[in-house]
């Protein structure tokens, strides 16, 4: 299913790409992002900064991670600086073929085309003088509630990590396990005993066994826990495994790795291996994310939005889906509340762990770009 998102406006002069910036950008995790498979301490990503011909300057952000992407920082700006000099001289306002032309020619880097097609749709955005949502439909636009994301670690640091949270506001906590069944029981029971009215998601990232997660999960119910979605326990290949677990579990399963792309999710669609689909604009770009988002729907399954480790520039853009095409019921948006520093202005804020929606034109944020970003024209 094709979904075509006309520009509000004809193209004209104006809308034309003069000149795209990019730069590298390290931030800090205030604790290590520690998932089944793999670690991180710092936010690895890009920021970028397209400027139309008459100075209307939209930014995107790249935030690869290697073990769902397969792009690292290297090679996606290697990708992101080859794609960039193909869009020089087009315009914004045909944000949707552009869009399919980077994907023609990178297929395989995801986060470097999300960042600059990110850059472009606030570009075009500002210049109509209308909020990114708007122009994906406006369909839900009010205050929305994410999770919280709580690492692999151990039980003591866990329980505190939560208990931070809560006291935050938070009741939804999504726990990274998928290393160790019998650990991942005790530190949800931690959790569970510690702090009342709260719901799990078990996220194994691809860690677990079949056997391992019907393990977890019949764990997860013995001691009470309430565990509202499990999120890609097994390969991303083994949607057998999905659809095995989500029968034997009675626990709804999200595709999230399963799914970079509209064959993907066709696919699980036809194995009947999930009960959501995880929309995450990274693994691939903004405009395939808004076709899956509308097969999805079509097919009957649920919407679930989350990230990589993104500031508040890829997020906004996720939290625009969410507020243009409406119907998303679980929202993961929450990885800038994970980086020791906010490097953005205006957008999008959080009040505990509600997301205030903006009405200003594109993304409405900021950036400071360095003196020696790279600069195409």
């Amino acid at each position: 299913m094709s979904v075509h998102l006309q520009p509000r406006h004809p193209a004209v002069s104006s809308h034309v790409i003069q000149r795209i910036e990019t730069w590298p950008v390290d931030i800090p995790i205030t604790d290590p992002f520690v998932v089944a498979t793999g670690a991180r301490v710092t936010a690895q990503n890009l920021f970028m900064r397209v400027i139309l011909q008459d100075g209307t300057q939209g930014i995107g952000e790249a935030a690869p991670f290697p073990e769902v992407g397969g792009e690292d920082r290297s090679s996606c700006l290697a990708a992101a600086k080859r794609l960039a000099s193909a869009l020089i001289g087009q315009s914004a306002g045909d944000y949707e073929d552009l869009a399919d032309r980077l994907t023609e020619q990178a297929p395989l880097f995801p986060a470097a085309r999300c960042g600059l097609e990110t850059a472009i749709l606030d570009a075009y955005c500002r210049s109509q003088g209308i909020p990114l949502w708007q122009l994906l439909g406006q369909a839900d636009v009010r205050e929305r509630e994410t999770d919280i994301t709580i690492p692999i670690c151990d039980l003591e640091k866990t329980v505190a990590l939560s208990r931070g949270w809560y006291a935050q506001g938070f009741r939804l906590f999504k726990m990274k396990v998928g290393t160790d069944v019998e650990e991942d029981i005790r530190r949800l029971q931690g959790v569970h005993d510690a702090l009342p009215g709260i719901s799990f998601i078990g996220d194994g990232n691809q860690g677990f066994s079949r056997e391992d997660c019907i393990r977890f999960a019949g764990g997860v119910k013995q001691f009470g826990g309430r565990l509202v979605l499990l999120e890609q326990p097994v390969v991303r290949d083994d949607l057998e495994g999905l659809q095995a677990i989500r029968h034997l579990t009675g626990i709804p399963v999200a595709a999230d790795e399963s799914v970079r792309s509209l064959g993907d999710a066709r696919r699980v669609v036809e194995m009947q291996a999930a009960d959501y689909i995880n929309i995450k604009i990274m693994k691939t770009d903004v405009i395939e994310a808004q076709r899956i988002a509308a097969f999805t729907r079509t097919a009957g399954l649920r919407l679930m939005v989350g990230g990589m480790l993104e500031t508040r520039i890829a997020m906004g853009c996720s939290f625009s889906l969410v507020l243009g095409l409406g119907d998303f019921d679980v929202l993961d948006l929450d990885t800038p509340l994970l980086l020791s520093t906010d490097p953005i202005s205006g957008g999008y804020r959080y009040q505990g762990p509600r997301l205030q929606p903006w009405q200003d034109p594109g993304l409405d944020m900021q950036i400071a770009g360095p003196a020696d970003c790279l600069i195409i024209q």
